[in-house]
């Protein structure tokens, strides 16, 4: 394969292990490579840095494969797959997992979860797009599930030019995967729900969160299929889930059928800042515990500004709902928000309610969504756990 040259004017960032390059880090006109084309990566002194794939029509221009001089073909991808697949092993196997997460597993662009013998995949940029065939053949191969779904509406996608879609390429839906995290069951729908089905990078800090809510009632605010309401239930707690999607409301009944849990949750379609408003109205501190588990307000780097005052009105709604010595567990799924940011957002927001935060856990994603220490944009999701004093 006759891969072409480009030259970098700048070095640090990608020398410390960063896999982005950006547009205005290159020295030739990215403009006449072809949008997912191959290319080996050279410094001004013409010293090899390694290979990626391009993508003119996008800020992040270049997302690095390999830092070897090695061919980008089936074979390459087996050996990385199989890598992510062993980390995976060591951290335990479950019937529901991140399997490949994108620069996580040094696979830009591609993210595979696995719901029992369901595969999700998700081809995120023009580069793993142009090895969609190959990558599909090759998940069968190695994993023969029984449905093997396309689940390419992500954002990101419209960022690089393409189109968004979804296809089952293998098998049928007509028999939904159920899976089981910790003692309960959740049915997943891979081809209609948000992202590939299941939020799976919340997994240890709902399991968590059951060491801190015994007792009481309490909120699970954009509760999606009901997954930290269901966990909480299981506990003895009373709770009830808040989400205005009507299909993730249904969803969340339904495994709430499922488990037998219904007498102890119930959930509600409703815009969550309006229901907020509304119970706001009463003037009470009425729960014991609340969870919001909101979707990325930030989608760029230009509307942070915006985000964080949308954090701030949710958390310190919450907090001013909270009984003394509630729990209030709260997160951020976006990593234009960094730690230091949401702890801030979070310190305002206890100010603003006139309550005063004691900080008892401050985590991140599962294990199974591992962080390239050299990129800090793949720590996106924040979770607090927090009392909430006076």
């Amino acid at each position: 394969m006759n891969i072409q040259k480009i030259h970098l004017k700048r070095t640090k960032r990608i020398n410390a292990g960063h896999l982005w390059i950006f547009s205005n880090e290159i020295y030739e006109n990215p403009r006449i490579y072809a949008p997912g084309s191959l290319v080996e990566i050279y410094d001004m002194k013409n010293i090899f840095l390694g290979i990626g794939y391009i993508n003119p029509h996008s800020l992040i221009s270049i997302r690095i494969l390999t830092r070897e001089k090695e061919s980008i073909d089936k074979e390459f991808f087996r050996r990385r797959i199989s890598e992510a697949i062993k980390l995976r092993v060591l951290l335990g196997q479950k019937d529901a997992m991140r399997l490949v997460f994108s620069e996580g597993d040094y696979i830009p662009g591609l993210i595979i979860d696995r719901y029992n013998e369901c595969l999700v995949l998700q081809f995120l940029t023009s580069g793993i797009e142009a090895f969609r065939g190959l990558i599909i053949e090759l998940i069968d191969e190695m994993f023969s599930p029984e449905v093997i779904v396309l689940k390419n509406e992500s954002r990101v996608r419209t960022l690089e030019g393409l189109p968004v879609y979804k296809e089952i390429v293998k098998g049928n839906l007509h028999k939904l995967p159920v899976i089981n995290e910790d003692g309960i069951s959740f049915r997943i729908d891979p081809y209609e729900g948000q992202k590939t089905g299941f939020f799976l990078d919340q997994r240890e800090n709902r399991i968590a969160v059951k060491q801190l809510i015994k007792q009481g009632r309490g909120l699970d605010l954009f509760c999606y299929t009901g997954a930290w309401s269901l966990h909480l239930a299981s506990n003895g707690v009373e709770v009830t889930g808040v989400d205005e999607s009507e299909r993730a409301v249904t969803q969340a009944k339904n495994n709430a059928e499922i488990n037998g849990f219904h007498d102890r949750v119930k959930f509600i379609k409703d815009n969550v800042f309006a229901f907020l408003e509304k119970e706001l109205k009463s003037n009470e501190k009425k729960y014991d515990f609340i969870i919001a588990d909101p979707p990325a307000f930030v989608k760029s780097a230009n509307r942070i500004k915006e985000a964080v005052n949308a954090y701030r009105e949710l958390n310190e709604i919450c907090i001013r709902l909270l009984k003394p010595s509630g729990i209030f567990v709260t997160s951020s799924c976006s990593y234009h928000i960094s730690r230091e940011m949401f702890l801030d957002m979070l310190r305002s927001s206890g100010k603003s309610a006139g309550r005063n935060l004691r900080l008892l856990n401050l985590r991140s994603q599962s294990p199974d969504h591992p962080i390239l220490l050299s990129m800090p944009e793949t720590e996106y999701l924040k979770c607090a756990f927090l009392l909430v004093d006076n």
